[in-house]
Order: C-alpha cells, then structure tokens, then sequence
C-alpha cells in the first residue's frame, strides 16, 4: 500500500483557522462580475425594448419598442388568436432550437447550476429572450424576470468559460449575470442579490455573494442611464407604527397569502400534469394555452401582458372590485394554464399582481391603513409564500415601493406566508420541477457539524501501535493481546517517543505471516511500513480531514499530535467521522427536560431529567 504524504502544508492549527475560507481569487472574480453587472443591464434594457416592439406589432401593427399595453387594443375577438400565433411561434422554437426556453427561466438556471457544471447553451442566450419577448408581447400573462435572469445567467456563464475557472467559480458569475439582470429590470439591487443567493447560489459565502452584490449594484447604476431610476411603484405614505392590531391583520394576511401560494403551486402543475396527458407533442402545448390567454384578455384585458401598470393602479387603492376580481379568477386562471402548457415567461409579475388583488380584497375588512397598505403587504407575502423566499419578498416589496414603514408588517406577514407553504408543500413552484425531472433540491441552509467538530474530539486512542524495531512474531502478539483489534484495519509504526514511522496495513501483514511460515527472512517492522503516510491532526476540524479522504482516497488516518514532531495521539477513520453526524442527529431528535424548579414553601422536589425520543410520552 503506498500513500503519499499529506506535508506540513496541510497541517492545519486552530491559529490558522478563521471565519471564512475566501481566498484572493475573489478579486479577479469580482471585477469579472462587475463587467458583466454592465452587461446585464443591457441585456434588461433590450429584452424590455423587445417586449415593447412585439407588443405594438401583434396588437397596434405598428413597429415602435416603446411600453404599451396590450389591454388598450381595438382588435376585438380577434385578440383570442394573438396569444394563439406567438405560442405557435414559441413551440416551434422550443422544437427547434432549444428546449430550454421552455418555462419561467429560474428552474431552468438552478438546473444549470447544479447538474450542468454551470455550463449554459450559448444559443440560450439568444432564443431565451426572444421567446420570452415574444409571448409577453402576443399577450401571455408573465413577467420579464425569470427570461432576464435565465438570459443574465446565460451571459455570466458563456464568459466564465471562456476562461479557467472551476465550477464554482461559473456558478458565481452565472449568478452574478442573474442578479444583474433582475436589479436593472425592477431596480431592486438588494432583492437580487437575495434572490440569487436564495435560489440560485446555494451558499452564503463570500467568495460568491461579494461579486454577485458588486453585479447586481453596477446593474442597477447603469439603469439609471438606461431606464431611470426607482420606485417602479409608488405608493403613499403609509403609517411608521399599526399597533397591535395592524399587527393581528398582518397575521390574517400572511395566512392567506400562504393559502394562495400553495393553490396556484398546485394548479400550475395540475395543468402541466393535463397537458402531459394531450396524445398530441409538446410543441403545440403554448398554442393550446394561447387560446384560453385570448378568451381571458377577451373577459377581462389587464389579464394580458407584465401588467405593471395594473399593479401600480392596485397598489394605489380605491380601485373597483371588478379589478380585483378580475386579476384573482382570469388572471391567475390563464397564468397557471399558460404556464403549464410549457410556454416561456416569468412568475414575479404575475404574483405581484395576484398578491396586490388579494390585499384589495382584504382591506375591505381588515383595519384601514391608508390606500394600498393591505395590496403591498400581501404583494410580499405572496412572493415569500410561493418562492420560499421570505428575505426576498420583504426586499423586494420594500425596494418596488421605497415605503420603508412597511418593514414591521412585510416581515410578519411574509414569514407567517413562507409558515404556510413550506408546512402544506413538499416543494415550491421553482424545485417542483426540478423534481419533476428526477432531482431533489434541498432550500435549507446550515453550519455542518463537521465544520465545528475537531479529530480530537472523535478520535480513538485505544489503538495497536507497532514498535519499528519489532518483529512480525511480535505484532502478531500485540494484535491478539488488544481487546478490541478486529475494528482495526491500519497500524502505526512508531519509533522512539511514539514518533510515526510509518503504518502498515492488516492486509500486509497477513500476507507477510504467511510468508514467514513458508521461511520467509525475518524483517524489521519499520523496514515494511508505508513510509510518509498521510496524516491527520488532532486540532483539525472533521471537514479538513472528510476533503483528505476523498482527494486520497484512504479512509483511515493516523492522528499526531501538532504541538510534537510526529507524535502518534491515536487514529480517526471514516466510522468516527459519521459518529460526529450520529451525535448531530441526537441533537435534533432527543428532547430533555432539563430545568430544575424548586417550590420555596412546602416540601422541596426537583424535577427528574426526562429524556424524550421522537414519539414517546411525556411523563413526570
């Protein structure tokens, strides 16, 4: 057995250790970043001035890029066959070119991320948009975001791989272009560097965070010069405190948001599953949705395209409960069949919109707040609840409207909504396909106990330690003499002062007994050990040494002692590292009762340490 040795460099010393791993790499990284910060906010400019021109070419006919609603056309009931022509149009792209424009884009980045290596098809970056343009445009019921942050990412990550850079890196940069996107489109700098980190980055780490804050800023600078600046909806001013009250309502509308996110989870992938089920190719699914888009633009026309306009009506208040309606029964009806049938566009804008209605229609019970106030608490409930992205949610509200008052009520509200949805759903409307797709994705962030957790706390002591001036016929004494030697597949050759020599391992010596009693020559047990073996240290944390196993491919170390020139202190193996996750474990499912009380008057008593396992009774 040979190994090599792991050197005085990967000796790590708790001295050594600090807060973060980041090292100067996220320098070049982060100055990559901001170039493609300015890139992006291009790239945000020009799928909006896209959105425009299709929108005045299928309904006004006339070729012009700039914002105009589908709602203001004069086509009458040959408005049904827009959204009909461009999901025609949409399907024959996806056919064709690249299935990937299919959907809302977040899936399709986080999928990029975690199985593609952060590798994105350059054609992407071209037909992503576009489709996108073109169905906002013929009146699908979708925002530009989840098109500008899939086409965003697109742009990070064909420049990332132009160059050396790992894995993680691209992913940085893919996020990077992501957020940029997003923070030049709605003028949310914050907001996109949380959604990126919430949904996309999957760590909280500064190695990534910083480039993708330093994107998502250069983005939104160079908005200014491009499409102005923030809010993009105003609201009045609303009160700095709502007393308990208010805050009791908040309640109400967190629930109920959370109640709304998980039925229009649920029904866009009750109207994908139907789809699924049309003996007829995927590619005519849009075209299929198209119709009932047209039907619902015909019922009620705000239903069509981003609907910003509408959502800055909803959030002003007094608006009539036609509206509210409206948006509540034809706009959610069209955005989850539309969506389900596989077509290309964005699910913020539509959510902001429905969680807008949904305060409309609360506010005329709950507590009177001042116009727009119940509309912009459940607009950020409602993203919190159905994206699972509470910080995000709360950031993003705060950010659209620049009413800061709203942080006490946006907080209740959206955590109590993310409550909701993340006890009644397995999965949000972004990890459910995923899933669908034969991945699982986990949304939840923590501190992994091996990074705490140090080789001196785990490893075993109790070992066979082989003399080097020794014998075979002595070591196989040593090994049958310990009590426990059968758990014991390496052993340390030590020299004078329990100093490592070297290990051998039990293979070798049963192969070297039998040699022996076939007149093998008798040989010293340090001219046999693997000399430099690798190494683990006692002041090490678990996580040091899990990356040694895996780059070395051995699971059993010997430890030393990093105050001694190596000096043995005892072992750790692959088996002691997944004790540390047994006791991680414990820590989660062993309830105890641990809190002493004692009555002042009367006979004294003390309560006993109760330990409870999951599922067992709770007994004095």
């Amino acid at each position: 057995m040979t190994q090599q040795s792991a050197g005085k460099r990967d000796k790590s010393c708790l001295k050594d250790l600090g807060d973060f791993t980041t090292t100067l790499r996220v320098i070049p990284i982060s100055l990559m970043a901001i170039v493609i910060g300015v890139m992006g906010a291009f790239v945000a400019w020009f799928l909006l001035k896209l959105i425009g021109f299709f929108t005045n070419l299928f309904y006004y006919h006339r070729l012009s890029a700039s914002f105009a609603s589908p709602s203001g056309n004069h086509l009458g009931a040959y408005a049904i066959a827009v959204p009909v022509v461009g999901a025609l149009i949409i399907g024959f792209m996806a056919r064709y070119g690249s299935e990937r424009i299919r959907g809302h884009g977040i899936p399709e980045a986080i999928e990029a991320i975690l199985m593609n290596g952060s590798r994105v098809d350059p054609r992407l970056a071209i037909l992503k948009p576009l489709s996108a343009a073109i169905s906002i445009g013929s009146g699908g019921p979708f925002g530009a975001e989840g098109p500008i942050i899939m086409t965003g990412g697109a742009l990070g990550s064909m420049i990332s791989q132009f160059f050396h850079f790992t894995s993680v890196e691209r992913k940085t940069l893919l996020v990077a272009g992501a957020s940029a996107g997003m923070s030049a489109t709605f003028a949310a700098p914050l907001a996109s560097v949380l959604i990126g980190v919430e949904l996309l980055l999957f760590e909280w780490k500064p190695r990534s965070a910083i480039p993708v804050a330093l994107a998502s800023a250069t983005a939104c600078v160079v908005r200014r010069y491009l499409l102005g600046l923030g809010p993009l909806f105003p609201v009045p001013a609303h009160p700095v405190f709502i007393g308990p009250e208010g805050i009791a309502a908040c309640v109400v509308a967190g629930l109920a948001a959370g109640a709304l996110s998980a039925l229009l989870t649920l029904g866009v992938y009750a109207a994908e599953d139907l789809f699924q089920k049309l003996p007829i190719h995927w590619m005519w699914w849009p075209a299929i949705g198209g119709v009932f888009v047209g039907l619902g633009g015909l019922i009620f026309p705000q239903a069509l395209g981003v609907g910003y306009d509408t959502i800055r009506l909803l959030l002003q208040g007094n608006v009539p409960l036609s509206i509210f309606a409206g948006v509540l029964l034809v706009k959610s009806a069209i955005w989850m069949i539309s969506l389900g049938s596989g077509t290309s566009g964005g699910v913020l804008a539509p959510l902001l919109m429905m969680g807008a209605a949904l305060g409309g229609i609360e506010a005329m019970f709950l507590p009177d707040l001042g116009p727009g106030f119940w509309p912009l608490v459940s607009m950020g409930a409602i993203l919190g609840g159905t994206m699972r992205s509470p910080f995000t949610g709360i950031v993003f509200a705060l950010e659209l409207t620049h009413d800061f008052n709203m942080l006490l009520p946006l907080v209740v509200a959206c955590f109590l909504a993310h409550m909701f949805t993340v006890l009644t759903l397995k999965r949000s409307i972004l990890t459910e396909k995923i899933s669908r797709r034969g991945y699982h994705l986990s949304r939840e962030y923590g501190i992994d106990p091996l990074e705490i957790l140090f080789v001196r706390e785990v490893m075993r002591t109790n070992i066979v330690a082989l003399p080097g001036d020794g014998t075979l016929e002595q070591a196989r004494e040593l090994i049958r003499s310990h009590p426990h030697p059968k758990g014991q597949h390496l052993f340390p050759v030590v020299g004078a002062g329990n100093c490592l020599l070297g290990v051998v391992t039990r293979n070798q010596l049963l192969k070297l007994f039998e040699q022996k009693e076939a007149e093998a020559p008798v040989t010293k047990l340090a001219e046999i050990a693997s000399r430099q073996p690798v190494v683990a240290f006692a002041d090490e944390p678990l996580r040091v040494v899990v990356h040694r196993m895996a780059e070395s491919g051995f699971t059993r170390f010997p430890v030393l002692d990093p105050q001694a020139d190596q000096q043995l202190v005892g072992m750790v193996s692959l088996n002691d590292l997944l004790l540390a996750r047994t006791r991680n474990l414990e820590d989660e499912r062993a309830r105890e009762r641990v809190l002493r009380i004692r009555i002042p008057f009367g006979r004294q008593t003390e309560s006993r340490k109760v330990a409870l396992t999951e599922g067992s009774d709770f007994r004095e």
